[in-house]
Formats: C-alpha cells, sequence, structure tokens
C-alpha cells in the first residue's frame, strides 16, 4: 500500500514538473511568434502603409513633455464597435427597427485595440544614433534656409499660425501653408509641427540639434526637440495668394477711438484692400480694418466684436466727402493671418474631479465641438477611441489614455447603461438626424473632410446603412437621457448659429473661466481645419419616403423623451420632412 501511494506521489510530482515545462514552453514560443510578428510588422510599416490600409492612434503634447507624433491612420470604427450591448437589452424603441448587426461588442473592441496596438508598434521608427548626419537640408526646397534655432513654446518668435501634421510633414509643406496666409518666415520642430510668423528667432542653435527627420520626407530635417529649422518663404506669387486669400468680413459701424482699439495703423492716399491686408499680415493681425484712407489692423474685441453688421451701402458711400456717414462706418478684411489669442492648449496639470463625456452619435459634429471647446478653455479634450487622423490634425489627447482625467472633457458616441454610468456628467451633442447620417455616410468612405462619391449614395449599402445608424441615432439620445447622472444638451444646429452664448454654456458646464477675448478668437477661428473639402452635390436628396417614414418617427420619440426630462425639445428644423 505504502508502494503505491509512493508511486503515485512521484507520478504527481513528475506531472506537475510536465506541467510546469509545458506552460513555460508555450509561453516561450507565444513570446517569440509575438517578436517575430512585430518585427514583420515594422519591416512592412518602413516599406510604407497606403493611406487606406494604415489604422489610428491618439494624440498628448504641452506640459507633459515630448510625445512621439508617429501617428497612424483612421480606422473609422463601425457602428458595432460603438454601441453598447445594454442599447440591446434595453431598447428604448421598437425591436424591429433595432441594429441586426450588433454582436459581441467587447470581443471586437479588444481585438480593434489589439490591431491599433500591433499598427503603432509597426509605426515605431528605430531610432538613429548617428544618423542624423545622413540628413541634410536639401536644395529642392523654395525657400531660404536660415539656420536652426532655439524654440521657448512659453515665448515664441513665430507664433503667427500652427500646423500640425504628425504624420506626412514636410519642408514644402510647412513653406506653403506659411506663404499662403502671407508669412515670411516658416519654422518646424519635432519632425512634424509648422510654425508661422515675420521675424526670425533671436537665438541661434547648433546646427547638429535640429536633428529630427520630417515625418513626410526621409532625408530632410524639420527641426528638433525645442529647436526650429527656420526658413525665409519664397515669396513668389505672393502678392496673388494674398489677395486670394483675403476674406471680406462686412460692413460695421465705427468704434469712437480707432486708434485706441487697432493696435496698428497706416495712412495711405490710394488705399487699396490688398495694400491694407498685406500691412496688416506683416504685423500679424486678423483683421484689415479700412476707413477711408487710413488702415487699421487688429483683432475682434469687446469693443469691435464683429456682431451686428451695417448695410453695405453705408461703408460704400463714406468715399464721398460730403456724406454724413463718412468716418462712422468701416470695411472689414480677415488677413490670411491667423488669430493665435486661443490656439494654446496643454493636458491639465493635476487630474479633474469630475469625469466629463462629450457624447453624440456619429457625424453630429463632435470633433467641431471638441475644436471650440479645446481653443475656448486652453486645454485638450481626450477620446474614447484612438484616431490617428485628428491626432494628425493635433488633437493631442487622443494618445493619452480616455481615462487618465488630464483633458477637460472625453469623446464618446457610446451608449448603454455601463457606458454611460461611468462619467460623471456629460454634454449631449444633438444634430438633425437627416444631416447626421450623412455626415457619417460622408465620413465612412471619404474622411473626415471628404464626400462619398455617386456611386457609394446610389449603391446598396446606403439603404442598409440608414437602416442600421437611424435607430442608433434615436438610441443614444435615449440611453444617454436614461442613465445620465447630469447632462447639458446642446444642438448643434443652436451651436452654429449662436456660437458664443452656447459655448459660454458648454465652458460653464465645464467649470472653467475665459475671457470675453479668448471667446471671439474662437469665433474667427470658429472653422478650424474641419470644413469639408471637394464637391458638394446640389440639390441632392438621398432619402427615399421609406427612409423618411423610419426616421420621422425616430425624431417624434426622441422629442417626447426630450421634453419628458424637461429638456428643450428638437429645433423645428427636425419636424418630420
Amino acid at each position: 500500500m505504502a508502494r503505491a501511494f509512493f508511486r503515485l506521489q512521484k507520478f504527481l510530482r513528475r506531472t506537475q514538473f510536465l506541467l510546469f515545462f509545458l506552460t513555460a514552453a508555450y509561453l516561450m514560443a507565444g513570446s517569440l511568434l509575438l517578436l517575430q510578428r512585430t518585427r514583420l510588422v515594422i519591416q512592412q510599416g518602413s516599406r510604407g502603409t497606403s493611406a487606406n490600409q494604415a489604422l489610428s492612434v491618439p494624440d498628448g503634447m504641452s506640459g507633459v513633455g515630448i510625445i512621439d507624433p508617429r501617428m497612424l491612420q483612421n480606422p473609422h470604427p463601425g457602428p458595432r464597435l460603438l454601441v453598447g450591448m445594454d442599447a440591446l437589452q434595453e431598447p428604448a424603441l421598437d425591436q424591429q427597427h433595432g441594429p441586426r448587426w450588433l454582436a459581441s461588442r467587447n470581443s471586437e473592441l479588444r481585438q480593434l485595440r489589439r490591431r491599433w496596438f500591433h499598427r503603432f508598434i509597426s509605426d515605431q521608427e528605430p531610432m538613429q544614433p548617428a544618423g542624423f548626419k545622413a540628413m541634410k537640408h536639401t536644395t529642392e526646397h523654395k525657400g531660404t534656409y536660415m539656420g536652426c534655432f532655439s524654440d521657448d513654446s512659453r515665448e515664441r518668435t513665430l507664433k503667427g499660425a500652427v500646423f500640425y501634421d504628425l504624420r506626412k510633414m514636410t519642408v514644402s509643406h510647412c513653406q506653403e501653408a506659411c506663404a499662403e496666409r502671407a508669412y515670411t518666415y516658416a519654422g518646424l520642430a519635432y519632425g512634424a509641427e509648422c510654425y508661422c510668423g515675420n521675424k526670425l528667432p533671436t537665438t541661434p542653435s547648433k546646427p547638429e540639434e535640429c536633428n529630427s527627420e520630417c515625418k513626410g520626407e526621409k532625408g530632410s530635417i524639420c527641426g528638433g526637440v525645442n529647436r526650429l529649422s527656420v526658413y525665409r518663404v519664397e515669396e513668389l506669387r505672393a502678392g496673388a495668394r494674398r489677395r486670394r486669400n483675403v476674406i471680406y468680413r462686412g460692413c460695421f459701424r465705427a468704434p469712437e477711438n480707432l486708434t485706441d482699439t487697432f493696435p496698428a495703423s497706416l495712412i495711405q492716399p490710394n488705399l487699396t484692400v490688398e495694400m491694407c491686408s498685406e500691412f496688416c499680415s506683416k504685423k500679424e493681425f486678423p483683421l484689415a480694418v479700412i476707413r477711408g484712407q487710413e488702415c487699421y489692423c487688429g483683432y475682434p474685441t469687446g469693443r469691435f466684436p464683429l456682431h451686428d453688421g451695417a448695410d453695405g451701402l453705408l461703408c460704400s458711400r463714406m468715399h464721398n466727402a460730403s456724406s454724413a456717414t463718412e468716418g462712422k462706418y468701416c470695411l472689414v478684411y480677415q488677413t490670411p493671418v491667423q488669430d493665435t489669442r486661443c490656439t494654446d492648449r496643454k493636458f491639465l496639470t493635476t487630474k479633474s474631479k469630475v469625469f466629463v463625456a462629450l457624447s453624440s452619435f456619429p457625424g453630429a459634429g463632435n470633433t467641431w465641438a471638441r475644436h471650440l471647446i479645446e481653443h475656448a478653455t486652453g486645454y485638450y479634450t481626450g477620446s474614447y477611441y484612438f484616431d490617428g487622423a485628428l491626432y494628425n490634425k493635433g488633437f493631442k489627447g487622443e494618445k493619452d489614455h480616455w481615462r487618465s482625467r488630464r483633458t477637460i472633457c472625453v469623446k464618446t458616441h457610446e451608449s448603454g447603461k455601463t457606458e454611460i454610468e461611468m462619467f460623471d456628467s456629460a454634454i449631449l451633442l444633438i444634430r438633425n438626424p437627416y444631416k447626421s447620417l450623412m455626415a457619417e455616410f460622408n465620413r465612412k468612405y471619404a474622411g473626415h473632410l471628404g464626400y462619398a462619391t455617386d456611386r457609394n449614395w446610389k449603391s446598396k449599402e446606403w439603404p442598409e446603412f440608414v437602416n442600421s445608424y437611424a435607430s442608433w441615432w434615436a438610441s443614444h439620445v435615449l440611453d444617454w437621457l436614461k442613465y445620465g447622472k447630469r447632462l447639458l444638451v446642446i444642438h448643434y444646429e443652436d451651436l452654429k448659429q449662436s456660437l458664443i452664448p452656447k459655448l459660454k454654456e458648454m465652458v460653464e458646464f465645464l467649470n472653467m473661466t475665459v475671457t470675453e477675448d479668448r471667446l471671439l478668437c474662437v469665433e474667427n477661428n470658429r472653422d478650424g481645419n474641419f470644413k469639408r473639402s471637394g464637391a458638394k452635390q446640389k440639390d441632392f436628396e438621398p432619402f427615399t419616403q421609406e427612409m423618411k417614414d423610419l426616421i420621422n418617427r425616430y425624431i417624434l420619440t426622441v422629442d417626447e423623451a426630450l421634453r419628458g426630462r424637461n429638456f428643450t425639445g428638437l429645433p423645428r428644423e427636425y419636424v418630420p420632412r
């Protein structure tokens, strides 16, 4: 009996050892496979990946050190990755209109984030310890290279305009961007950031300290860490470019004391719009104001907010000396210069105690609202997702973990009890479903700034898209009304029409205080880089009567739910067609 027990004990010990050995072998094999796969992805990434194949990643900068700006393209996650399963388990709408493609959301999210991780690894180019010596300031660039200069983020010399392209920045791209805005100098930093201005930085640095390779051009230098590669922009065709980029803002009543209101002025016989615009551009002001032969430069301010325009005829008469309106009105033009009073942004210095969501259905203007909030508050917004295209446009909060609490609020399209109750409060952005569906369909097939083709609209995918997404539009609002702890409801249309009042509401809801001048700066830069480009179809009606009947039922349901929670109902333009 003792011998049998001894044999059994010996067998169990061997089995434990065998299991331990097999587990260790399994883990080692898995590690080797992961390393091999990562190496393969890196090799493929170094050969270049098409824009359509690349997937996305996030953002981060200011106040927390320098973030490596190697970004990925937007994966455009489909709705099945965004809508919570709770929305299915507790539907607020009739089940027959519910999305049919919703299944296993959590596992798909894990797979998608895993792919994002691998793609992010593939974009991490190996450091070149001494390789930067092989890089040079090529002579192909049109501008004149002025040298490497020190760059202080708190007191920048080149502060007329700021651009980011954390994937495709080149020296030529930066020069062209600055030239189109009538700047004299273009400076590049960190391989991906472009700064414009009319004054040359005063603190030169050693040439070797500008050692960051341009993200979009191998072999070329785009500054370094706190270092600018500065070029003098070529002036060819500058006059034509400046004229093309001058925008007429309207006729306005002149402030009582123009000298106190505007920091720079010029009196010039035979003054023209081009002369005044060029003068103000050189002075780095976004507004050129003309009264007779007088030219004034400045910003929109409380004294001169550009809110109440006058009849253009009043300005056309002011050149007549006998006119009683002489001197009372002025013409206002937007110069190519960017208003930079509200472009500085950073992460919160301490973790936010209140976790705030910026929630919307896709296509409802969430990105635009983030642009407004960031420029109004001076703090980055975060995102539940990782969108490389937005990170490349300067949304540095994309790269920060969405639960870090270092951002002023967090973008989300999620719905469902669990996803909503993670947040302490939320700004719920609602847009006309007809507009939202078209905007999201455009984004799905043409990116954030493009338009879907006729072929896309006429395909079978459009009816399927409407049937699936229309119910999501409604269930998203209904879920947030049901589970949201503290809500501020903002209608996209109201925000567009009354930007400053609605933006003030949002800023106050975020427990922030901002100056009137900063809000006017945001209004002056209201569109940012988020207007769709390309040919927009005129008088285009993609919705069939059957689609309209479906969407109209959802509109009535949401309107009733809003009023039931003592919120303002949907705007009148939502009324069923």
